[in-house]
């Protein structure tokens, strides 16, 4: 009986916090998103004036987003540790970020560990085009750094089967932690993005991760991204809103390639992204038998690092946002009394 006592004071705690932690991040949205798009909106004389100048602005309000769902998880005990390649180093060059996908709570990782750095094939071809020219629109114009992409182009879950029976009918790797890749968005990414040289590479003038690197040269590295989760067992996106799971880290770990060393025509490059996802897949079995990733070459062990944010920030930027959604319902109702 008091088992069951216990075990019911437990559950009503956690779900207690569940609708506390609901309530906040309903109301966090309810006033950060209006007033971030109410923002824009007041600075498009800037826009037509300084294009540059409104988005630098608009992109540090981004990561003020970024960061509100951040604290989401961090609140909740859920942090990252990361390993392999630092790359807060190259965090102001151009990169294009390649990224194994397991569920919906990838994204509030990529966004927690970014705080500190800076259908059918018809339908896909279409998206590719769209993709294309919204690059060539926008990414260069508006001063963007890294992209990121998932090449799997779905969960793991959901794509483990067919791309399993894929491999197995073209004499490709049995993949069973991550998928293959779909070459596509990779493909387009790298042609619009970068300077093409007589070799069939991708390239630039830069060798190294501190040289300044011009905006116009396009991208320089990528970054491969491998994401492990304790036990093989992915958060979701309720898991960062409601909190159930008890406090876990995350494991990230890099690889850095300059982007010269990446091929560009399509079967090598296929063949060259098929190759990362086989390394992402010893990765993670070592990271699942032994509970961290393997060392560099010619090192005995590997070098991991906690990710920390900075709780004074958080707290700034929370109240940042709940008080430019008080200010701007005051001044929208004001107007609306005007008005009517």
């Amino acid at each position: 009986m008091a088992q069951l006592m216990d075990g019911a004071g437990k559950l009503s705690w956690v779900l207690l916090k569940s609708v506390i932690r609901f309530t906040f991040m309903f109301f966090n949205n309810c006033v950060a998103i209006p007033s971030y798009c109410l923002y824009l909106l007041l600075l498009q004389p800037l826009r037509i004036w300084d294009s540059s100048a409104f988005w630098h602005i608009e992109g540090v309000m981004f990561k003020w987003l970024l960061a509100m769902v951040s604290s989401w998880g961090w609140i909740a005990g859920y942090t990252v540790t990361e390993w392999g390649d630092d790359v807060r180093d190259i965090s102001e060059e151009e990169a294009m970020v390649i990224v194994n996908h397991q569920s919906t709570g990838d994204v509030c990782t990529l966004m927690m560990c970014l705080q500190d750095k800076g259908t059918g094939k018809a339908h896909r071809d279409k998206q590719l085009v769209y993709l294309k020219e919204h690059l060539e629109k926008y990414y260069h114009s508006r001063d963007r750094k890294w992209i990121v992409l998932f090449p799997e182009g779905g969960f793991l879950r959901k794509r483990r089967e067919t791309s399993q029976l894929f491999a197995k009918k073209n004499s490709l790797p049995h993949l069973t932690h991550v998928t293959l890749p779909r070459l596509g968005a990779t493909h387009v990414i790298l042609k619009t993005l970068s300077a093409q040289q007589e070799n069939g590479s991708v390239g630039s003038d830069s060798g190294t991760r501190n040289q300044t690197v011009n905006k116009s040269k396009g991208l320089q590295w990528v970054i491969d991204v491998t994401i492990a989760y304790p036990k093989a067992r992915p958060m979701d996106i309720q898991t960062w809103i409601f909190g159930y799971r008890p406090p876990t880290v995350t494991h990230v770990h890099y690889r850095m390639y300059p982007i010269k060393e990446v091929p560009m025509e399509a079967e090598a490059l296929t063949d060259w992204l098929y190759q990362r996802f086989v390394e992402k897949e010893e990765l993670l079995a070592h990271f699942y038998n032994t509970g961290s990733f393997p060392p560099p070459d010619g090192q005995k062990e590997a070098a991991s690092r906690q990710m920390t944010l900075d709780p004074v920030w958080l707290c700034m930027v929370q109240s940042f946002a709940f008080a430019s959604g008080y200010m701007w319902y005051n001044v929208l109702q004001y107007l609306y009394c005007c008005l009517f």
